[in-house]
Order: structure tokens, then sequence, then C-alpha cells
């Protein structure tokens, strides 16, 4: 059996760099050498990703720090192992930008994943099918509700952007919904068809009837005319699970999860669901992808020679 061919080695420049860094550390902290191996490691990992583009550490951007978080992560890094390296990039940066090698920190604006809040187990294609047809669509109430799952799954809204939905928001002949999101950024969100049919049936009957006459500017409206609470929605999803079957427990991201990962189950790009989903940091949709490994082993077994 062949040997493993050996890693192209990093530039001698970029090598040189880790090293008085390294040496930096250890008169600095007094590291392990342990500790340093690991830098190191890290360090030369990514030198040696960007010479596989003619780059080199000094220039190296925000966009190239991204793009090799995600090439980790779609390869099954954890977000633990994740933060461990982009900490060790964020180190060696401001050490450059201290020693004058560079002048702006290509890490300063790249959030590092969450650790100790792991992401809702997502709902099957399945689960999701049987939540949806669990209201009673002939009740306006079991109506709205249908509409609300239908758009929420459909377009991967917060639940406090669902809720918080107005009128001028809704444009049923483009078929988007406009949403304020975190840190007030706007985005233009796509429906589909289906949730916008559910929409235009509710909006056309059922929220005539709970309103009885009254005047709202909320899309979604409760029996006595105000808008619907974040609490009140995630009471109703809760008794439709029960009703579907579902045993998997839910939180109000759930189907926001559901909606990243099966896009990226059938192959949708990750920058789309990061615009999708209004983050403004690619490293934030990149957790998401730890669990669209079934598509990507699909894709591995239709494309690759030897899949």
């Amino acid at each position: 059996m062949a040997a493993p061919a050996p890693a192209e080695p990093a530039d001698p420049a970029s090598v040189g760099r880790i090293e008085a860094f390294l040496d930096a550390l250890w008169l600095e902290r007094g590291l392990s050498e342990r500790t340093l191996a690991a830098y190191r490691t890290d360090l030369l990992g990514f030198a040696r990703w960007l010479g596989r583009s003619d780059g080199n550490l000094e220039q190296a951007d925000q966009a190239a720090v991204l793009g090799y978080l995600a090439e980790r992560v779609q390869a099954g890094a954890r977000p633990r192992s994740t933060a461990r390296l982009l900490s060790t990039l964020r180190r060696f940066y401001r050490w450059l930008l201290r020693e004058g090698v560079v002048q702006r920190d290509p890490t300063a604006e790249v959030d590092s994943p969450r650790l100790g809040q792991p992401l809702p187990g997502a709902l099957t294609e399945s689960e999701v099918e049987g939540l949806l047809a669990a209201p009673d669509t002939g009740d306006p109430i079991g109506l709205r509700d249908r509409a609300m799952i239908e758009c929420l799954y459909a377009s991967g809204l917060r639940v406090s952007e669902l809720v918080g939905l107005r009128l001028g928001q809704v444009n049923t002949r483009q078929g988007v919904v406009r949403v304020i999101g975190k840190g007030d950024r706007e985005r233009l969100v796509p429906l589909g068809e289906a949730a916008l049919d559910w929409l235009d049936h509710y909006m056309g009957s059922a929220r005539p009837e709970l309103l009885h006459g009254r005047v709202s500017d909320a899309v979604f409206v409760t029996a006595r005319g105000g808008g619907m609470t974040r609490q009140a929605f995630w009471y109703r999803i809760r008794h439709y699970a029960v009703v579907a079957g579902i045993r998997k427990p839910l939180s109000p991201h759930t189907l926001r999860h559901s909606f990243a990962t099966h896009l990226l189950n059938h192959g949708a790009d990750l920058r789309v669901v990061q615009l999708l989903l209004g983050h403004s940091d690619l490293s934030t949709t990149q957790i998401y992808t730890h669990v669209a490994r079934q598509r990507l082993q699909e894709l591995h077994a239709e494309h690759h020679p030897r899949g």
C-alpha cells in the first residue's frame, strides 16, 4: 500500500512568520511545547490552504478566513474545533498587527461559533409535512396557524420576525416579504407558491373573520383582534406537534433550522442560505452545515469516480 502524499509545504515567508509568532508566545506567555505545536499545526494548515491560490498569511483578508473556515466545517470540523482554530488565527493576526506587518486584522469581524448551545434538531421533511397538515383549516384559527407554519418553513424567518409582520411588509404579487432583522438589517425573503396560496387564503377569509371589523396592521391576528405573540404561536406549534405525533423537542428555531437544513440537503449554496436567514456573517451560517451530511454524501457518491 502506497504511503499518503505529504502535505504541500507552506511558503518560507509564512513559515518564518509563524515561527517568530511562536517564539514570541513562548517568551511572553511561557506556553507548553504541546500548545505551541497545536498553534503551529493550525497556522501551517491555513498557510498551505492560502498557497493553493498563490496567497500567503500577510495577504489574507476576511473572505479568505471565512472561506477556510467554511471548507473545514464542510469537511466535518465541529464548532469547538472551529472556535479553537479561529482563536489561533485571531491571536496570530493581532500579533502581526502589533508588529506592524499587516494593517488590518482579517479575523476582527468574524464571529466564533456558539459553544454549549447546540442547534435544535431539525425536523425531517415528512415530519414537517405532518406538522403542516395538523391544523384544522376549516376553522379560522386553524387556517391562520397553517398559513403561519407554511410561511415560517418557506422563509426561515425568526419567530419574532413572523409574528411582527405588518401588512406593508408583504408583497403577494412579487411573492416576497420585507423583513427588518437583527441590527435593523432589511432583507427580502421569497415565500414560495405553497406558502403564498395559504397566506392568500388566510388573508381573504380567516383574517377578516378574526378581526370582526376591527382594524389591525398585523398580518397574523388573534381572535381578539390583536397581533399574535411569539409565546402564543409556539404554544400552538407544540399542540400541532402532538397532533402530528412528533416526539422531538421543539424550540422557536426548530422550523428555521429545518428550513436551512433542507435547503442545504437539496443543494442550495451556503451564501444563499446566509442571505435568506439574515446572517451578517457566513461563519454563523456555517454551523448549519453539520446537519447537511446526507446531501454531501449523496453528491459524493453521485459525482466522485470512486463514490
